[in-house]
């Protein structure tokens, strides 16, 4: 193959520890990861993140750094048979190593069934190979709790655009292994909005570099410019994943921003998902929720204005969709806020786990007796009991129609009027 057809995302990993770019918390000065490489003490260890932060390149520099043989195999294809093996290959490089103990990288460590991992566990345990695994699934939830104790877990992040500017400007000059062979300039800020639409993945930003340089040089062209990036890149590198941990902290983080009535956060956030591929309902259910959790009795017409864009989103579908989730989005950020309503039933529901289970009241039940009838009297209300023992779960806040709601209530009920009941 020539050299050329190499992609350029490979021809660029990093040779050294200083090439590494990116993950600071763990590889700057003084980061413990790096501290523990160059000290040769590597734990049995996985590295959580993304795709295209650096997790496998991140293994091979461990291996080459610390001298250690390095020894792969990916967990979608492995057998138990194959994992025996490597654990023998391990012991062997160990004994003729002078106690040296091999590193056995697993890549996408959670698809190992539990059978497999477990292949696994004496050797880590007895130091007979080190365990590195990645994977891009929150391990804390994937993998075996048994290996899982006997690991350190390292979380990578996407890149910044800081961290992958001097990468990309060295990738564009770089005549060994990059591109400095087209002979192409390109300013900070193309180079920049290469960075920020790769959405922080190492691989995506050389390989959006590659092809608009590609295209540059073809067009006959010696600088590369914003309009080569804008046609062959196309728009953002979006990270996300609808099974994973981006659509749970996404929909949280839109959650959060109408709850802290920002529109224009929960719009974002809103978007992000959308761009994703979330799936509408999805969305239209998380809506509803917090119209009835976070803005309740302060706004009744908040549900109501979620349940309908629910239904329309659902009639309409994407793209026209959006414009009513927006609509939706920005009423509820926008509207006041009362959690009244999540707090009383769940009160409410205590009450009953904990034990307090009273009897309907005779006058109450469909053939009792003694029931005043509330629309026969002008005010269409009449003093009577509706439990057995009073209790107080409902506590009215004082923003919106709520405050409307409290009023009426205080001179219905004596209890309304009393101060509230913190326990």
């Amino acid at each position: 193959m020539r050299e050329f057809e190499t992609p350029l995302a490979e021809r660029m990993r990093p040779r050294t520890l200083d090439e590494y770019c990116g993950q600071e918390h763990l590889m700057g000065p003084g980061g413990p990861l790096r501290t523990l490489i160059e000290a040769g003490r590597i734990p049995s260890c996985i590295l959580y993140g993304p795709p295209g932060v650096g997790k496998t390149t991140l293994v091979r520099l461990i291996a080459g750094h610390t001298g250690r043989s390095l020894l792969e195999i990916n967990a979608v294809t492995a057998k138990v048979a194959e994992l025996r093996d490597l654990v023998e290959e391990a012991k062997r490089l160990k004994a003729m190593g002078g106690g040296t103990s091999a590193l056995a990288f697993v890549d996408e460590l959670y698809h190992f069934n539990r059978s497999q991992q477990n292949v696994l566990l004496p050797s880590v345990e007895k130091g007979d190979l080190i365990l590195i695994g990645t994977t891009t699934e929150n391990p804390r939830y994937e993998i075996n709790k048994t290996l899982l104790s006997r690991m350190i877990v390292f979380d990578l992040h996407p890149l910044k655009a800081d961290d992958l500017m001097p990468l990309l400007r060295r990738a564009l000059t770089d005549e060994e292994r990059g591109l400095g062979g087209l002979e192409l300039e390109a300013s900070d800020p193309v180079l920049r909005s290469l960075a920020l639409s790769s959405g922080g993945d190492v691989r995506q930003a050389l390989t959006r570099l590659e092809t608009a340089a590609a295209f540059a040089a073809a067009s006959g062209g010696s600088t590369l410019a914003e309009s080569h990036v804008e046609r062959v890149a196309g728009s953002a590198h979006i990270r996300f994943d609808r099974e994973g941990d981006d659509h749970y902290a996404i929909a949280s983080a839109m959650i959060k921003s109408i709850r802290g009535s920002d529109p224009d956060a929960a719009l974002y956030w809103l978007s992000r998902l959308l761009a994703g591929g979330e799936d509408i309902r999805f969305v239209c259910r998380r809506l509803l929720i917090s119209a009835a959790e976070d803005i309740g009795l302060a706004d009744p017409a908040a549900l109501q204005v979620a349940s309908a864009a629910a239904y329309a989103s659902d009639m309409t579908g994407l793209p026209e969709a959006r414009i009513i989730l927006s609509e939706a989005v920005l009423y509820l950020a926008a509207a006041p806020k009362s959690n009244s309503a999540y707090l009383a039933v769940d009160k409410a529901m205590r009450a009953i786990e904990g034990g307090d289970l009273q009897p309907v009241p005779q006058h109450l039940k469909p053939d009792g007796s003694g029931y005043l009838y509330p629309h026969d009297d002008p005010r269409h209300w009449l003093p009577q009991r509706y439990m057995e023992t009073p209790r107080r779960f409902y506590h009215p806040g004082d923003l919106g129609y709520e405050e409307r709601i409290a009023s009426r209530l205080r001179r219905l009920w004596r209890r309304f009027s009393e101060p509230p009941d913190v326990s």
